[in-house]
Formats: structure tokens, C-alpha cells, sequence
């Protein structure tokens, strides 16, 4: 006895498309054994059947002991056979029917077999729409105290390292942490230079607006000055460096992640702290100070050039009033404001490579992540600096 399921030449398909070229027959032969032939050419451009238009004739009466499939009649095939084929899978594997595959192609089989190695996530296509309003504020709380976890540990792993390079006991070559010193020092001078120099200009401005009102144009190297030393130096050095040498940081990690070369070197016995993130911070403590006290010098020959030539301030007398406004301990405070901002950037950039997704798209998302965590850090920090230097009247 046979039983044709729905899909024949001539009838109309499931989607709603002539189905010109493929067949489908369900034949129900001896012992209650199933038998589905497919057969002509299968392809997208005569529509794509599904699976359940058949699963009526599958399932009629009583179930069937096995469910084979024959593709002899198959002229040709794209991923519209394919679809039929894993659907029907999915069928079987619903009912409890064993489905035997032994007479596809075996080119036809192993598509077959690499689509059900992943299982569709049915979840991934639920909208947070769907939970409730504490569910999404609880999860996001989650997840965030998680990853300020995960961020912990990492930092008490860096202090480690550091401990171990102090004792002289740490893994790197010194040749990665020369680089890297080149890359955070020389390398950014001209960056910095620009920087520097157009925020004294700036501040210089702002100033001459409004002590000219006062006739105390030549205050303006003492906002400059101040200015520059306590905080835009170290501030705009940091900023600058949370984007170029923070997100490098981070996409040297990544892609170092991406391709296993971080496990490898677990697997060798060498700690990737000690290996990767040791150089990188100790480049950023030594230099940033280096490069802020640089910052520091532009930034006031930038206000210098704007008093001398827009508030007719000679150079000599804006020099004197540059040093008479300026103290050790403002100066040594953006200093160290510095050297912190250098471990924050460091941090945010190893910590950002170091949890990388193993795909390309993920190395450009530790970058930008590494550059914003880099930035929030330096602000809230200058704030807290701030508050402590107040108190401490500095």
C-alpha cells in the first residue's frame, strides 16, 4: 500500500510557490515501515517545502518503526533539500522514530550532520520585551556585578605579577617591554603635541576674555600654568592614551586570544600575566609622568603664544609669572595623577583583551570597550584626586 504525502508536481507548495521541479512520496510498505522518496530537482527558485506538509501521512495510523529516506530520484539539490531533510529529522526526533539517512548522497549527509551539530537556540529570539521589568533590571544587575567580579580578580592577578617582577622572578622578554615603551612614549609625542598645545591656546582664550576686563591680562599665565600642571596635562595625556594605547592593548590581546596564542602560552608553563600585561603596565607607569610633564610644558607655550601675541604680554614677563604661579606640589601632583592614569589605561586595555570573544567582531569590541572603561576610570579618578587634594590643600 502507498500513501503520497502533499508536495507533488503540480500541487501548489507550502509556501505559497508553484512546486515545479521537486516531488515528495510517502510510502507505507510491509511491517508498517515507512518510506519517504524525494525526488526531481530541489532548488530555491521553485520554492522551499517544509517538513510538516508530510508529517500528517507520517504519522497516520499507527507509528511507524523506522522512517527511511530515499534521494535515488534527486536530479540536483541545493539547501531547499537540505531544509526538507533537517526538518524531518526534527520530526522523527520528536516522535521517538528512528529515521534511517542511508540512502542520501554523502555529500547531502554531511550537511545534514554539520547543521545538527549546533542546535538552534530557540531563546536567542526573545525580545527583553517579553520579561518583565524587574526580570531585565535583575539580570542587568547581575551581569554587572559579575563582570566588576571577574574585573577584581584580574587586578588582584596583575598585583601579583607586578609583585613577581619586583623580585626579579618575572617571565618577559625585554625586548616586548622596550617596544612597548617606544609605542607609549616616542611614538605618541606628536599626538600629544597637538593636544597639548591647542588646550593651552584654549584655556588662554577663555582667560584673556575675562581678566582683560580687569586689566590683568597677565594673569593668564598663571590660569595656564595652574591649569596645565594640576589638571588638563595629566587629564588630556590620559584621555589620549586611553585611545590610542588602550585600544591597541586591547586588539593586541584579542587577537592574540582569537588565535590561541594566550593558551599556548599557559600551556608552555608561562603566566600570560607575567608575559603580556607586565611590559604593558610598566611601560605606561614610566612614561606617563614623562609625557605629562611634556603635556605640561606645550600646553603653557600654548597659552604662552596667545598672551604674547594676542594680549601683547611679553615673553619674559609671562615666563616669570608662568613660574611664580606654579608649585612642586602641583606639579608633583599631576605627576602622580599620571602615573595612575597609566595604570587605569593599562588595566582597561589588558582586561578588555584578556575577555575577548574568539571571533574578528569581538577584537573591534574589547578595543572600543577597553577606550570607554579607560576614559570613565581617568574622569572618576581626576574627580576623586580632586576632593583629596582639596583636603590635603594641595
Amino acid at each position: 500500500m502507498s500513501e503520497t504525502g502533499n508536495l507533488q508536481p503540480g500541487a501548489p507548495a507550502v509556501n505559497g510557490a508553484a512546486n515545479i521541479g521537486h516531488q515528495v512520496d510517502v510510502v507505507r510498505g510491509e511491517g508498517g515501515k515507512v518510506v519517504v522518496r524525494v525526488s526531481g530537482a530541489w532548488h530555491l527558485r521553485h520554492g522551499m517545502p517544509l517538513a510538516a506538509s508530510i508529517e500528517p501521512a507520517l504519522t497516520a495510523g499507527a507509528p511507524p518503526p523506522q522512517i527511511a529516506v530515499d534521494a535515488t530520484g534527486v536530479t540536483g539539490w541545493d539547501s531547499s533539500l537540505v531544509s526538507f531533510l533537517v526538518g524531518l529529522t526534527e520530526i522523527c526526533h520528536a516522535r521517538q522514530i528512528p529515521l534511517n539517512r542511508d540512502g542520501l548522497p554523502p555529500g547531502l549527509s554531511r550537511l545534514i550532520e554539520l547543521a545538527e551539530t549546533v542546535p538552534e537556540n530557540k531563546e536567542a529570539g526573545l525580545s527583553d520585551r517579553r520579561q518583565p521589568f524587574v526580570a531585565r533590571v535583575g539580570s542587568a544587575l547581575i551581569a554587572y556585578f559579575h563582570s566588576t567580579g571577574k574585573f577584581v580578580e584580574f587586578v588582584g592577578m596583575v598585583t601579583l605579577a607586578l609583585m613577581t617582577f619586583v623580585r626579579g622572578r618575572a617571565r618577559y622578554r625585554r625586548s616586548d617591554l622596550i617596544e612597548v615603551i617606544q609605542s607609549c612614549s616616542a611614538s605618541a609625542l606628536g599626538i600629544v603635541s597637538l593636544i597639548s598645545y591647542l588646550v593651552g591656546v584654549i584655556l588662554a582664550y577663555m582667560g584673556a576674555v575675562q581678566l582683560q576686563q580687569f586689566g590683568a591680562a597677565i594673569y593668564v599665565a598663571d590660569l595656564v600654568g595652574i591649569g596645565m600642571v594640576r589638571e588638563m596635562g595629566a587629564m588630556m595625556t590620559g584621555i589620549i592614551m586611553a585611545g590610542r594605547t588602550g585600544a591597541a592593548f586591547a586588539a593586541q590581546l584579542g587577537s592574540m586570544k582569537v588565535t590561541q596564542e594566550i593558551d599556548a602560552l599557559s600551556t608552555m608553563g608561562i603566566s600570560p600575566m607575567e608575559f603580556l600585561v607586565v611590559p604593558r603596565m610598566i611601560a605606561l607607569i614610566l612614561m606617563m609622568p614623562l609625557l605629562c610633564l611634556y603635556s605640561d610644558f606645550v600646553g603653557i607655550l600654548g597659552g604662552a603664544t596667545v598672551g604674547v601675541s594676542v594680549l601683547g604680554v611679553s615673553l619674559t614677563a609671562y615666563w616669570h609669572q608662568s613660574l611664580h604661579a606654579i608649585t612642586l606640589s602641583a606639579l608633583f601632583g599631576g605627576l602622580v595623577k599620571s602615573a595612575v592614569y597609566g595604570v587605569l589605561i593599562a588595566l582597561a586595555g589588558c582586561y578588555q583583551g584578556f575577555e575577548c570573544g574568539k571571533s574578528s567582531s569581538a577584537v573591534g569590541e574589547a578595543a572600543t570597550a577597553a577606550v570607554v572603561n579607560a576614559i570613565v576610570m581617568i574622569v572618576v579618578a581626576c574627580g576623586m584626586f580632586a576632593v583629596l587634594f582639596n583636603i590635603l590643600n594641595i
